[in-house]
């Protein structure tokens, strides 16, 4: 059991699928209510989520513990997340779900693109032809239906 809990493939598989119940959600969630608001509602339940997370978990971690660095990119982490929700919120109200979520999924092709150039991480010649399909697929997805 240890060994599942502690896979990466399985904890990607989880965020797949509660990425997929959050388009869900979400699409039915704004449908009388202004985007930007219902990100900040999602914004307020993740934050009590977590925080209760960590409480039981006792994962908290005393902010001067936490190098500059750090601080520096999870703040820009944050501001990128916060700006990916409201935009991905707005693209749900005026979109379908069937093609906002595989366009918002072009991120998997921009991450390997970013990974490769910021990195230095190297993808084989199947991974980018893997990246290609992902593209490719999320791009044909996004046709009108």
């Amino acid at each position: 059991m240890k060994a599942f809990l502690t896979s990466w493939q399985v904890w990607a598989l989880g965020s797949a699928v509660f990425a997929a119940l959050t388009a869900i959600f979400a699409k039915i969630g704004i449908s009388d209510v202004n985007s930007d608001f219902a990100t900040f509602v999602r914004t307020v339940v993740i934050l009590l989520a977590i925080a209760f997370m960590l409480t039981l978990a006792g994962n908290w971690q005393a902010p001067g513990t936490v190098p500059a660095k750090s601080w520096i990119f999870l703040i820009l982490s944050g501001l990128a997340t916060g700006a990916s929700w409201l935009c991905y919120f707005r693209a749900l109200q005026i979109g379908k779900a069937a093609q906002v979520a595989p366009v918002d999924k072009l991120s998997v092709v921009l991450v390997a693109i970013f990974a490769v150039l910021f990195l230095g991480e190297q993808l084989s010649t199947t991974h980018w032809i893997a990246v290609a399909m992902i593209g490719g697929g999320a791009l044909l997805l996004a046709l009108p239906i």
